[in-house]
């Protein structure tokens, strides 16, 4: 899994060390697997977002859900598949984010690496402080309101 949050700084050729733990969540199970990850433009927010096999499997098996031709499938495989990108790790476990890709969601000095379970996202540092609070605080409405409903179900059940 992806977990925790790591600033991490480009240097001048856009490479960014991916953190270990990050690195073995994204190893390849089995052989002729790819050494390295998958990154796109995010679909729900203003960053990139990346992932390994498990995350572009997860991807695909949603849009083989759909039948050919349908508007999400065709949205998603535009997005997605579009606008992924196979990165892999050099020697030191870096990986090069694409200048195209940098220039589009702000990514010069310093950036924040986002771990969300069987995906990661990469956030200018100043785009992701902002959306921290705003996700912050969204938790905590979202909880308040999910403990809110499910006390007349406690109340019913006997819980």
């Amino acid at each position: 899994m992806f977990l925790s949050t790591f600033e991490k700084q480009l240097d001048a050729k856009r490479r960014i060390v991916v953190p270990q733990d990050f690195r073995a969540a994204a190893a390849p199970s089995g052989a002729g697997g790819f050494d390295g990850v998958f990154c796109f433009p995010s679909i729900e927010a203003d960053c990139l977002e990346g992932g390994g096999q498990a995350l572009f499997q997860r991807y695909q098996g949603l849009m083989d859900e759909l039948p050919f031709g349908d508007p999400l499938r065709s949205a998603l495989e535009f997005s997605v598949l579009g606008g992924m990108r196979q990165l892999a790790f050099d020697t030191a476990g870096r990986i090069v984010l694409p200048e195209t890709l940098c220039e589009e969601f702000g990514l010069t000095d310093w950036v924040a690496v986002v771990g969300l379970g069987d995906r990661f996202q990469i956030w200018s540092l100043d785009a992701y402080r902002a959306r921290r609070e705003t996700e912050r605080q969204a938790a905590r409405e979202g909880l308040a309101a999910l403990r809110t409903a499910q006390r007349p179900i406690r109340a019913v059940s006997g819980q």
